[in-house]
């Protein structure tokens, strides 16, 4: 008798066991959209009048948040990012210091990304890191090439 209940039981081929994969599909679009909103891109605009000098021991800086970018044409002419003329020293104070307050809000700690072209003289990135060292920023980074570019 038991013989004849475990061939019922063995001869019983119900359903397939199977293994339901929408909750694991649904967590890895959870997590895909957490990532996607947690990251932060980071654009710096790169101005094509501005060759910046090659450096073949230059370290490509970890941390791009928090960058105030102004540029440094041959002739000593100062732009910010977004293309404005930035004419006195009075004028790179006050575009670092309005920098420096929104990058303050973001949580980020601020510095000036300086990209002066390779002939332009040093006493020009000097005066930029003095009117941005008023206005509250004394970290600077300078950006050079690691390679010669063309």
């Amino acid at each position: 008798m038991a013989s004849t209940k475990l061939r019922a039981a063995m001869a019983d081929e119900g359903d397939d066991l199977a293994i339901d994969m929408s909750p694991m599909i649904d967590m890895v679009f959870l997590l895909l959209i957490f990532f996607l909103v947690n990251a932060t891109m980071i654009i710096v605009k790169q101005d094509p009048n501005v060759k910046p000098p090659v450096a073949s021991h230059s370290k490509k800086a970890n941390d791009g948040t928090g960058r105030i970018v102004i540029n440094i044409y041959e002739d000593g002419d100062f732009f910010s990012e977004d293309g404005t003329r930035l004419e006195t020293d009075e004028d790179i104070q006050d575009m670092v210091k309005k920098e420096k307050e929104k990058i303050d809000l973001m949580g980020y700690q601020p510095k000036i990304h300086l990209r002066g072209d390779k002939e332009a003289v040093f006493k020009y990135c000097r005066q930029v890191i003095r009117a941005s060292a008023r206005a509250g920023v004394d970290q600077v980074l300078f950006s050079t090439y690691g390679f010669e570019a063309n």
